[in-house]
């Protein structure tokens, strides 16, 4: 299957070497290449390609509003957005990705870092440029309250927070999937780690983001950090 991309970047001359790295891949199509936001999103409701790669800093609509527009709470059908840029800023991290952001790259990164952001953003996954995932993710547990919700084998649920979608009970293997979802783990590490299919991995993650409300990887990372999921491991039961 082709990943159909549209970039938007206000610098020729990134949108060229990206354009450059991207269409020399088979699997690669580059639909639309635009510089400023306005036009990104003009695109991207008109195209609907399969990653939207966008820059944050651009005229018009900066590319956070873009992402929220494209992918953010409320939209029906959400696009795939990632994100890159030279900023490394932990509010612009933090925004893209409550904005519905899938990844978020530095532009400093290599060619070999963006192919493999934009397939895996293409494939429903996640990918967060790993010079700055830890240092977000821990921000975030120091800085957000704790709402975790009961594991399954629990007698009663916890109240849950008002100010948050109602989250269901998980299982404890589920918990331990979103700790290694959490640590960046991809589903073919998360099948070997836990010796169970591909098939299985994919089962628990399509429950677990139902069960949290969350609309992708990113999403559930995020509450694992938040909820203090991430912290000393234990040996998984065996399925």
């Amino acid at each position: 299957m082709t990943i159909k991309i549209l970039i938007a970047d206000d610098q020729e001359m990134i949108r060229s070497a990206y354009g450059m790295i991207l269409r020399s891949q088979p699997d690669m199509e580059i639909v639309a290449s635009v510089a400023d936001g306005t036009a990104a999103l003009r695109e991207a409701r008109s195209l609907r390609p399969d990653v939207c790669l966008l820059d944050i800093r651009m005229p018009g609509l900066d590319g956070l509003e873009v992402t929220r527009l494209l992918a953010g709470p409320g939209v029906r059908d959400p696009l795939n957005v990632l994100i890159a840029t030279t900023f490394d800023l932990d509010e612009y991290v933090y925004r893209a990705l409550r904005n519905g952001a899938c990844g978020f790259l530095l532009k400093d990164g290599s060619p070999a870092l963006l192919v493999e952001a934009v397939r895996a953003v293409a494939a429903d996954s996640a990918l967060i440029s790993p010079s700055i995932t830890v240092r977000l993710l821990r921000h975030m547990t120091e800085t957000t309250p704790q709402v975790v919700p009961p594991r399954a084998d629990e007698g009663h649920a916890r109240r849950a927070d008002v100010s948050r979608p109602i989250q269901l009970p998980l299982t404890e293997r589920e918990i331990e999937v979103v700790r290694l979802v959490a640590r960046g783990r991809t589903n073919e590490e998360l099948a070997a780690e836990l010796h169970i299919t591909l098939s299985t991995v994919k089962t628990h993650l399509s429950n677990v983001q139902r069960k949290l409300a969350a609309r992708n990887r990113v999403e559930v990372a995020a509450w694992a950090w938040e909820n203090g999921i991430c912290g000393a491991r234990r040996e998984p039961d065996r399925p």
